[in-house]
């Protein structure tokens, strides 16, 4: 059995054919431009595979009501080119196998309970804090959908009077969770990317307060058994120390478990990053053949 997986991101798109153990046998990326030319690679690498099925990790927002005629299709996506642009039905017309489509921050957090950092556990955050932040959600076993789908990125956040950022560089909302703690919004701030800012730097520590902020409502909402976090911003391992120290702060000792007790497994690192959301995706395809 071979299944095909596609985690389409906004910066690139990176393909894959899996075996049903989730072995990875090729992969290959490239860069994320018109949906015209990028289709023309995506497609390309998939052509002469005979792959079985095919499971589709994409960045959003992304219309997952399947009673709806425009399923599977990016909305208001900030890449302008890609707005209504129908992934999913372009996929499956073009390869003609079953497709499954979700979004890389639910196909992550699948992963990651498959076989990786949340292996056992039925509830499940994973936060992927990057170029943007989004979540993936997963409750009693299930991937939650909702109405559309969750938003962790455009939660509203406490700004800190330190914060040098007035506002976030997010273009909807002046201080949600991606125009405060994201990538770009730490290179606005601190006129670097975060890559480049030392490791003292009191950056970090607002980075961390900010994170935490996101962690506080996970738990106080959906009382999650553990926060994944992930994405490029995250590679400065020395936060999550800080996001666990700010946490308790702000839980103060109100919720009572014994996994509030061991911050330490609370709030992890992704076991599985950077291929979270591609082997999420063959675990949709690996599903949608199994008639899920």
């Amino acid at each position: 059995m071979l299944l095909g997986t596609l985690e389409a991101g906004g910066t690139k798109m990176v393909m894959g054919i899996a075996d049903e153990s989730m072995k990875m046998l090729r992969t290959f990326s490239c860069p994320t431009r018109s949906p015209e030319e990028t289709m023309k690679d995506v497609l390309g690498f998939f052509e002469n595979e005979k792959i079985d099925a095919m499971g589709i990790a994409t960045f959003g927002p992304v219309d997952l009501n399947l009673s709806s005629p425009t399923y599977g299709s990016l909305t208001n996506t900030p890449k302008l080119a890609w707005r209504d642009f129908a992934l999913y039905k372009t996929i499956r017309d073009a390869l003609s196998v079953p497709c499954a489509i979700d979004t890389d921050v639910n196909a992550a957090v699948l992963a990651e309970v498959s076989f990786g950092a949340a292996q056992g556990l039925k509830n499940c955050l994973y936060l992927t804090v990057g170029t943007g932040i989004g979540g993936g959600l997963m409750c009693e076993g299930s991937l939650v959908h909702g109405m559309i789908h969750p938003e962790w990125g455009h939660i509203p956040l406490n700004r800190s009077e330190d914060d040098p950022l007035t506002r976030g560089v997010c273009p909807y909302h002046a201080v949600c969770a991606e125009g405060l703690a994201s990538g770009p919004s730490m290179q606005t701030r601190w006129a670097m990317p975060a890559s480049d800012l030392p490791e003292d730097h009191r950056a970090w520590d607002l980075e961390a307060f900010y994170l935490a902020q996101i962690c506080l409502t996970a738990l106080l909402t959906v009382s999650t058994e553990r926060i994944i976090l992930g994405g490029g911003v995250m590679h400065h391992t020395a936060l999550f120390p800080m996001i666990r120290t700010h946490l308790n702060h702000m839980l103060g000792g109100y919720l009572m478990h014994e996994r509030i007790k061991d911050l330490d497994s609370l709030v992890v690192p992704a076991d599985l990053y950077p291929n979270s959301g591609l082997i999420g995706g063959a675990l949709l395809a690996l599903d949608k053949l199994s008639g899920n």
